[in-house]
């Protein structure tokens, strides 16, 4: 797995991952909008969690600014439709089972888990503008508070 790290004023890779409603979601359909895409190690884990749910609590504030939020993690659909429903979530949760679309984005490597350096999804969020450049990109971001630090900077 490469470490590589997008930055600022890079092309946004584009992806086509299914859905937690069985669909496929390409990134280039948000072209002409600006999207947050995040990335989470697991579903239903108490960060990710925390975080989803900052999402879902921020998206009218956010789709008012015209921006959609795309959430995206190794988990399978059924799983991702799973967490959706057991928290209300009212963004699409991307499933990347084979990790290519983590990698892309420099969103799985290594990582510091507990003070051990493992192979995992690195937490990361990124603003794609509506040429499909990178505005925003963070990395290795905390679950809490971290949505209202990307409101602050995107709106």
């Amino acid at each position: 797995m490469t470490d590589t790290r997008l930055a600022v004023g890079d092309t946004a890779p584009d992806f086509s991952l299914s859905d937690d409603h069985g669909a496929t979601v390409t990134l280039s359909d948000y072209r002409g909008r600006k999207v947050v895409v995040y990335f989470y190690p697991k579903a239903d884990t108490p960060g990710c969690t925390t975080e989803a749910c900052d999402f879902r609590d921020s998206l009218t504030q956010l789709n008012d600014a015209g921006v959609d939020v795309l959430g995206i993690s190794p988990d399978k659909v059924e799983k991702l439709a799973t967490f959706r429903e057991n928290h209300a979530l009212t963004f699409p949760l991307l499933s990347d089972p084979s990790k290519e679309t983590l990698v892309a984005y420099g969103a799985f490597g290594e990582k510091k888990n507990y003070g051990k350096v493992v192979q995992g999804v690195i937490r990361s969020t990124f603003l794609v503008d509506e040429e499909g450049k990178i505005a925003l990109a963070k990395y290795n971001v905390k679950a809490t508070g971290h949505v209202a630090r990307i409101i602050k900077d995107v709106l």
